[in-house]
């Protein structure tokens, strides 16, 4: 029992000495002192016994705080460690598994180990209790690399075979070589200082040398000789993120095609002029109002059968009212339905709201509703206001005005009493923009309601994109809804985001490849 105590005593002393020494990266010449922060080593020793099992794996910080790391899923399922840089794991997030439609069986680079699963999605997250401290995330590469754009590839490789040797951050030169047939970005590297990439580097980046932007996720290298490393594209990191983490995809990958969820409109309020004496008969619209009419209302048509995730948050003043609520959207024939994500069951037909939004700001079809009121509302008056840039994009702006004996407007007053609910609706006046791109899409829409009674200055804010389907044509589809409308001096608002219906397409050249991953190193001592 003595004996087994020393020994015990022995090696947590070493596994001490191993995690400090492995603390706070060493940017090796070259390296840019922001992307070295950003990576950090990942290790475990394990008891086997008598023996013990030397555990190292890569990562690196996916937010600005840092408290979601990435690596590779072998690198989670093989080490699995329960801490990073002392700061405990509460939570992990795996991109694939063995039960995956798509799962091979694949070999570890220098083991005899194999692990079943999607070579595409080797990607694994974990939760940190704490952010790590003068640690940050970086900016996504999310356009494709063209052949020959110059990399830097950043690891935390295993160098000597002691158990407690200090690992350093390497960074090696390279070019893009293409994609492989199971949709991995391939890389020629350069040596740094004699060394090849080596296990212990699986779940380091691939960083765009002239944009200092991730580009991609190591999880293998080549195993014929050739200096050949394979890396998760970023296009499968966003996916995965989205699904798992919606929440936080919003606020890390925000789409830069994108207007703004909260620019003010372009032009003051569009008075309709009157035309005294006149015959009722409604004026011939110009083309270009027609041509707005038929797009919105052909893409309001086409969103029917959607499924989207959508994000809420509510709050007053600068204060939010609730935590980020998510809930998948389903919308059909003209109605929709949510469930809680990503494990809900029960569907209902409209997201619980904080009691003081009241009936002004909650939950609507507005993503529809508004382009049909666009498209087939002809009593609403529309005018094609001058053209502007926004976000150096070009854009058509129109305005349009709705009143209250147009009764194109209308909004929904609920009484809840407890024992009896019930709920009016009633015209009111509006106007608002619609913005769209050169080919008349819509990229913006907005609604301002004048409402009777205590409830001021409502408005609703709209933002679209464009969807690509596989075999399908582009549709148009809501990215944001910004609602807000003020009581007694108050603003109270509600933010909402659509995700999780944006595909990433990409041309690239096919490269073969005899491959390992480099990883997970484990020696037993």
């Amino acid at each position: 029992m003595l004996r087994r105590l020393v020994w015990s005593l022995a090696v947590c002393g070493i596994f001490a000495v191993c995690v400090a020494a492995q603390e706070g990266p060493k940017s090796v010449s070259g390296a840019r002192q922001n992307v070295s922060d950003a990576v950090v080593p990942i290790a475990t020793m394990k008891f086997h016994g008598p023996a013990v099992t030397n555990w190292m794996g890569t990562g690196f910080c996916l937010d600005p705080a840092c408290q979601f790391v990435v690596t590779n899923y072998h690198v989670a399922e093989t080490g699995r460690p329960r801490r990073i840089a002392r700061e405990k794991i509460v939570e992990q997030h795996l991109a694939t598994s063995e039960q995956d439609e798509g799962a091979t069986w694949n070999d570890l680079a220098f083991q005899a180990t194999r692990l079943k699963f999607t070579l595409s999605r080797d990607l694994a997250i974990f939760k940190l209790r704490h952010p790590l401290p003068h640690r940050h995330g970086l900016d996504f590469e999310t356009k494709d690399l063209s052949l020959g754009d110059e990399v830097d590839i950043y690891a935390y490789p295993k160098e000597s075979i002691s158990p407690i040797s200090r690992r350093q951050l390497l960074k090696f030169h390279g070019r893009f070589e293409g994609e492989t047939g199971k949709e991995l970005l391939a890389f020629s590297y350069e040596l740094t200082d004699g060394k090849a990439i080596r296990p212990g580097a699986s779940g380091g980046i691939v960083v765009e040398s002239s944009t200092q932007r991730v580009a991609g996720v190591l999880s293998s290298i080549a195993m014929d000789g050739r200096r050949l490393a394979l890396a998760v594209p970023i296009r499968s990191l966003i996916d995965f993120v989205n699904k798992d983490l919606p929440l936080l995809a919003q606020r890390i990958f925000p789409p830069n095609d994108e207007i703004p969820a909260l620019t003010a409109d372009l032009h003051p309020k569009f008075e309709a002029a009157l035309h005294v004496g006149e015959l009722a008969q409604r004026p011939e619209e110009p083309a270009a109002v027609k041509l707005l009419r038929s797009k919105a209302q052909n893409a309001a048509e086409h969103m029917d059968e959607l499924i989207a995730v959508q994000t809420f948050t509510w709050g007053v003043g600068t204060r939010s009212l609730t935590d980020d609520k998510a809930y998948e959207v389903r919308f059909l024939d003209g109605a929709q339905r949510f469930r809680e994500y990503p494990d809900g069951r029960k569907e209902i037909a409209e997201v619980p709201y904080p009691a003081p939004l009241g009936d002004a700001v909650k939950t609507t079809n507005a993503w529809s509703a508004m382009l049909l009121l666009v498209g087939t509302e002809f009593g609403l008056k529309i005018h094609q206001a001058g053209d502007a840039v926004v976000g150096g994009r070009e854009v058509k702006v129109f305005q349009y005005r709705g009143d209250v004996e147009d009764g194109v407007c209308r909004f929904r007053q609920d009484l809840d009493l407890g024992f009896l609910q019930t709920h009016k609706t009633y015209s009111v006046s509006c106007y608002g923009e619609v913005w769209t791109d050169v080919e008349m899409n819509v990229l913006r829409l907005s609604q301002h309601l004048e409402l009777p009674g205590k409830w001021k200055n409502y408005e609703v804010v709209l933002t679209y994109g464009q969807l690509q389907k596989a075999g399908e044509p582009e549709r148009l589809v809501p990215i944001t809804i910004s609602t807000q409308a003020e009581r007694n001096h108050k603003v109270y608002w509600c933010r909402e985001r659509f995700m999780n219906y944006r595909l990433f397409n990409s041309q690239v050249r096919i490269v073969s490849e005899k491959i390992g991953a480099p990883g997970v190193d484990t020696g037993t001592k």
